[in-house]
């Protein structure tokens, strides 16, 4: 049994919050006021002095707290030139840190606490836009949002991107960011780049520091490094797109019973231009995505504002994230079946927050504008409120805490994997509705890229969002089966992680699987000989020096190591390491006595 309660307590707690899961959609639906803006990832000592970063979360997969001795905010190119030159000149490590920074991983850290972290806040300007030639020049700190919405005012429309629109630029380049499509050029947002402005350190000659045009007709090698960069090869200061005539899309959204699944996970992404699925494999349930580009001039003025992207009160954000706590400490899986049903068809029969005319939604199919229809977030727009309202996952309330496992399986092997996880849910059909409560398994299209550290063959992302304890020594209810969904895709299938979401075993030897990483290594060593925009993270993901597990007590808990003895998991509270139930090659830590914490 996953649960240690009376039936009669499971019935009345899972009603009761099932009650209370519903008056939160309902209050989110309704909910139309302005959220607290997030607050700057960079929190200073005195001024621009003694500083420390963090993430959108407020917390960084192994906990730590990542330093610096400075914050440089530059709103130039020259300014970022005379930086990096300083920086440089004295042999100071430096990072680069965004307006939201939405990275998981330690990607904005530099080493020690004498660096200098380079946010791009203010480098967040149009440098020029061509409708004639199709193209569109912006600054690495532009935010999806602005990208698109500037495009539009000229006619212009990026066809792929992801769908939350806090991203900036040149983060969405740093990890390879996308949307969902095998058409045309694929999903990836490098993938319509054109030419990459870039700041680097420099010789003396140089300067300390040099800028360098790359692009793909006059520096093959290096664009294709620098189109997913980590920000190891130095500050993207432009960034130039190949956009499109705008058009409409038209989207419906369709849930069936997962029984063909898995044959449909490969014909889907064929048929539709922009599909993409929720998988709810405890409720045996998938949510299509039949979303296709239409004529501009189709009659339609639908506008996409995801529900789970809008302020949330944060008093009915704490009440659910109350509920989930108490759901772990009595093993409660009936209340988080519960929960998540209502929370999936609450999210479906609202239509996700489409509307047809920015208001209301009337019906299927919603047709608008690609500018209204590809990304959202409408929890960034900012009027201070006191924090009455935020993103739900905002760190100064309590809200959403989680870990993200997001990875990338070769199509070829999609059935497989697909038939993998119902195996897993035929073992126990409550084990994945903890992942249900955070609105299932997005799965997007992605294909090849000429990026070397891109995407090397056409793939489904599978994007997995489940409860993280604050206790980072608190085990979870039936993690066993989601660090094994985790170990499959790694090491059965070989998948290709996001480099911006993930845990620290989601990296380990991950540099192995890019055929082009020897390429990516020596643009690195000659635009950054001295490491100087490198740090102990990425020197880790990159195979350089290090390895980023991170072996102790408790650390399979966290996803810091695969387990390899007990003391990895929770032996005190019943969790030990055992093999996997279908893939018996993972390390898991597994509930096997009802030992008390």
């Amino acid at each position: 049994m996953e649960f240690g309660y009376s039936p009669s307590h499971g019935f009345q707690n899972a009603a009761f919050w099932r009650i209370v899961l519903g008056i939160h959609c309902i209050l989110t639906l309704v909910h139309t006021g302005l959220s607290t803006p997030p607050e700057d990832p960079v929190r200073c000592v005195a001024g621009n002095t003694d500083c420390i970063v963090t993430n959108s979360y407020g917390v960084f997969p192994d906990r730590s707290t990542c330093r610096a001795a400075n914050v440089a905010y530059p709103t130039t190119e020259a300014e970022l030139v005379s930086i990096v030159a300083a920086a440089t000149k004295a042999g100071r490590k430096m990072r680069v840190t965004t307006r939201y920074s939405h990275s998981i991983p330690k990607l904005a850290c530099t080493d020690g606490t004498d660096g200098l972290f380079i946010s791009t806040k203010f480098l967040n300007h149009t440098v020029r836009a061509d409708a004639k030639a199709m193209t569109m020049t912006v600054e690495s700190g532009v935010t999806l949002r602005q990208l698109i919405s500037e495009a539009a005012k000229v006619g212009l429309a990026l066809p792929h991107a992801p769908y939350w629109w806090g991203l900036t630029v040149g983060g969405m380049m740093g990890t390879g960011a996308h949307g969902s499509s095998l058409w045309g050029k694929g999903s990836a947002v490098h993938d319509y780049v054109t030419e990459i402005r870039m700041v680097s350190p420099g010789s003396v000659n140089d300067g300390y520091a040099k800028v360098r045009v790359l692009s793909e007709t006059t520096t093959p090698n290096e664009f294709n490094a620098a189109k997913v960069s980590l920000g190891v090869l130095g500050v993207i200061s432009q960034v130039t797109f190949d956009l499109q005539l705008m058009f409409k899309r038209s989207l419906k959204y369709v849930m069936r019973d997962d029984l063909d699944f898995d044959d449909q996970a490969l014909t889907f992404g064929r048929k539709h231009e922009f599909a993409d699925f929720v998988w709810l494999p405890s409720q045996g349930k998938v949510v299509y995505r039949m979303d296709d580009r239409v004529a501009v001039n189709t009659s339609g003025n639908g506008l996409y504002d995801y529900l789970p992207f809008r302020s949330q009160p944060s008093a009915a954000i704490a009440t659910i994230r109350s509920s989930e706590e108490t759901q772990e400490t009595v093993r409660d899986a009936n209340g988080k079946c519960a929960g998540a049903t209502v929370i999936s068809s609450t999210l479906f029969a609202s239509s996700y927050g489409l509307t047809n005319n920015g208001v209301v939604f009337t019906g299927y199919p919603v047709i608008g504008s690609q500018n209204s229809m590809m990304s959202s977030g409408s929890c960034l727009d900012s009027l201070q409120d006191g924090l009455s309202t935020a993103c739900a996952w905002d760190s100064r309330v309590k809200g959403e805490f989680f870990h993200q496992t997001c990875f990338s399986i070769p199509l070829t092997q999609v059935k497989s994997f697909i038939n993998d996880i119902k195996s897993l849910v035929k073992i126990d059909p409550k084990s994945l509705c903890g992942l249900e409560l955070y609105n299932g398994i997005l799965m997007r299209y992605v294909t090849t890229s000429s990026a070397y550290l891109g995407k090397e063959t056409e793939a489904l992302d599978f994007d997995l969002t489940y409860y993280r304890a604050k206790d980072p020594l608190a085990p979870r209810l039936y993690e066993d089966f989601v660090e094994e969904i985790e170990q499959v895709a790694f090491l059965k299938y070989n998948a290709l992680p996001h480099w911006g979401k993930n845990r620290n075993v989601a990296f380990d030897g991950v540099i192995k699987k890019y055929k082009n990483a020897p390429a990516f290594l020596e643009v690195k060593e000659s635009f950054d000989p001295n490491g100087l925009f490198s740090s102990e993270w990425t020197d880790q993901i990159l195979g350089i020096k290090g390895n980023p597990t991170i072996v102790n007590d408790g650390c399979a808990l966290e996803g810091l190591c695969i387990c390899s003895e007990d003391a990895h998991c929770a032996p005190t509270k019943g969790y030990l390491c055992r093999p996997g139930k279908v893939y018996k090659e993972a390390r898991v830590c597994t509930r096997v006595s009802n030992i008390n914490a």
